[in-house]
């Protein structure tokens, strides 16, 4: 017991060094642009091939059930130096437009050997209190996924080739770390022989459904509403003329508090239980996109960003909380796998809402595009309704 307690600080510490690829990545994309003479193009796609990459190599690894039937410690490390390589790649004086798109492409497929696989490292160690465990994983990883904001607002004083041979070395590190240090896990099970049909298998039970459906609907609105935060930001200075933001300071602290969020959710979800603090949490945000044309329109400066702080928190606050249930609603060989499989269309389906929001930005007003995101929430509350519950409920009060 003792030494699990030094293993979640770990498994944080590598993940958050390890995911670094990602988040950092991002940050220097508008560099490679510069620097390699591309379009303007190029930004978008450079941005959507890790996605891509991610999405095929998550789909990969669940299918072939990598994660269950080999170490994870070891699948955490060989991805983390391969994704390492992938990303220093990019730093190459005659790299093109295609070979730029390869290495980003590759990078995001080993992400896929390191986000989902920390979760599982971390579910193979804490049956009690997975919640919190990953709330604090979770939580790193968002405020990761905050920094290059918070670098474009104090940009200009690292050389992004830099930032490329920092993130490389962190990823190296992280992946030691959990090699050297996190052995496999007293609760994991290992799958013995391949079955390609895990990943619809897992479908088949209704509870384990209704996870990953929540968290389905969680996804639409979540990574939107990140990539549209300066959006957000920038909406709102064009209705109120004399409003001047940092915009890519306050996108960090609105997107990073919620770090702090996902950390309060799993300890809230060990007092009041994860599926009752998912459904607030999803609703919460449901009622932040239905809110939010009335927020635009306030005078208040203060007002408005304290209602996008608000949001940020809650739109990420029950993310640790489905992969919990995910976790706990499958047969424990097969969690590695599922968790897998969930994410690999859950970001699927970011690249829909993103897109769709992308395209109707220049063509509807701006206060009303995030109203699309409700969408999401309202098809993940529906999906962890309690029909049963709801049945006794009017069946005791017909009697």
């Amino acid at each position: 017991m003792n030494r699990s307690r030094h293993i979640l600080p770990i498994i944080v510490f590598s993940q958050f060094c390890c995911t670094s690829l990602w988040f950092a990545g991002n940050g220097v994309m508008a560099d490679l642009v510069t620097s390699f003479n591309l379009r303007d193009s190029a930004l978008g796609h450079l941005t959507s091939a890790v996605q891509f990459g991610f999405i095929f190599g998550t789909f990969l690894f669940a299918v072939l059930c990598i994660t269950d039937r080999f170490s994870p410690s070891k699948v955490f490390f060989i991805s983390a130096i391969l994704g390492g390589l992938f990303n220093l790649s990019i730093v190459f004086e005659g790299n093109t437009i295609k070979s730029l798109l390869l290495f980003r492409f590759f990078t995001g497929f080993f992400l896929a050997g390191i986000y989902p696989v920390g979760m599982k490292i971390a579910s193979d160690y804490y049956e009690k209190g997975l919640g919190k465990s990953l709330g604090f994983l979770v939580g790193a990883l968002v405020i990761g996924t905050a920094f290059p904001h918070l670098l474009k607002g104090f940009g200009g004083f690292i050389l992004w080739k830099w930032i490329v041979y920092i993130t490389t070395v962190l990823a190296f590190l992280g992946g030691l770390f959990i090699l050297l240090f996190v052995p496999n896990g007293p609760f994991r099970k290992i799958v013995t022989k391949l079955d390609l049909s895990i990943t619809y298998k897992v479908f088949k039970k209704p509870s384990f459904r209704s996870a990953a459906f929540g968290y389905f609907g969680h996804m639409w609105e979540l990574y939107a509403f990140w990539a549209f935060t300066p959006v957000l930001l920038a909406s709102y200075t064009f209705y109120h003329p004399g409003t001047h933001f940092n915009i890519p300071v306050l996108s960090f602290i609105i997107i990073a508090t919620g770090g702090l969020a996902c950390v309060g959710s799993g300890y809230l979800s060990e007092s009041f239980g994860t599926k009752k603090m998912a459904i607030i949490s999803l609703g919460l945000s449901c009622f932040c996109c239905l809110a939010s044309p009335l927020f635009f329109l306030q005078q208040s400066e203060i007002l408005f960003i304290g209602f996008l702080i608000f949001w940020g928190m809650v739109v990420i606050a029950d993310s640790p909380l489905f992969s919990t249930l995910i976790a706990q609603k499958v047969e424990a060989e097969y969690k590695g796998t599922a968790l897998t499989i969930v994410n690999s269309i859950g970001f699927a389906i970011t690249i829909v809402s993103i897109q769709l929001l992308s395209s109707l930005k220049n063509h509807m007003d701006s206060k009303y595009l995030f109203l699309i995101l409700a969408v999401g929430p309202i098809f993940g509350l529906i999906a962890l309704y309690d029909k049963k519950r709801l049945a006794n409920y009017f069946s005791i009060n017909h009697h």
